[in-house]
């Protein structure tokens, strides 16, 4: 195994042992419960929940509860949706700038790195980030991935504003309809991870055809 490698996978390890850590000294229902007890007042509950999104990726929970949360105390309207998509796009920056910033020219993640970058030229940056937002993977893995693929701001912010939506609004309609607040039945239902991948499918199909006739990316 090459140094690099080695140095890539011991330090992998280390850091998700402190995130699971930290997501189990850290309760997401309590913290939800807390961030629901200050929705009298619509500015604190918004810049909580924003808060809470910027730092979600540090215990690793997943996006929808915190989405869910949002449904469950401002319903399904637009604040809602505003506030949903902003904590979508808000929680992936950290992972996406961390990657960009420290990425690797050697070692597992800088093949990585360059595989990603390859796919995302033949996809286009935008395309490439909406794609697989739909595609029911990980928040922080996309964003990581995105990041190590070295993606522009402007179309990683937007790809993940767009590929997100669906996945906003199942959360918000799921927390909208909750009579209490829990962190269970808030995951997506079989027809949306469906309907997910055959949209990303459909907007990779001309990139990909076009590579694959011709050589040239879009």
């Amino acid at each position: 195994m090459e140094p690099a490698t080695r140095r890539q996978l011991t330090g992998l390890a280390l850091a998700v042992g402190v995130v699971a850590v930290a997501s189990l000294v850290v309760s997401p229902e309590q913290v939800l419960h807390a961030v629901a007890g200050v929705a009298a007042d619509p500015v604190v509950f918004a810049l909580a929940v924003l808060g809470l999104a910027l730092l979600r990726p540090v215990v690793a929970w997943p996006m929808t509860p915190l989405v869910g949360a949002v449904g469950y105390v401002l319903g399904l309207s637009l604040p809602a949706l505003a506030l949903g998509v902003a904590v979508a796009v808000g929680t992936s920056v950290l992972p996406y700038l961390l990657a960009r910033r420290y990425r690797p020219t050697e070692g597992v993640l800088g093949w990585v790195g360059d595989a990603g970058a390859d796919c995302f030229e033949t996809a286009g940056d935008t395309r490439g980030v909406v794609v697989a937002r739909l595609a029911p993977l990980p928040t922080d893995v996309v964003s990581y991935g995105a990041g190590l693929s070295s993606v522009a701001l402007e179309p990683y912010l937007v790809g993940t504003a767009l590929g997100e939506l669906p996945w906003v609004v199942a959360a918000l309609l799921a927390g909208s309809s909750m009579e209490s607040l829990t962190t269970e039945g808030l995951s997506a239902g079989l027809p949306l991870v469906v309907g997910g991948v055959a949209v990303g499918a459909l907007l990779l199909g001309g990139p990909v055809y076009r590579q694959l006739t011709t050589g040239a990316p879009e």
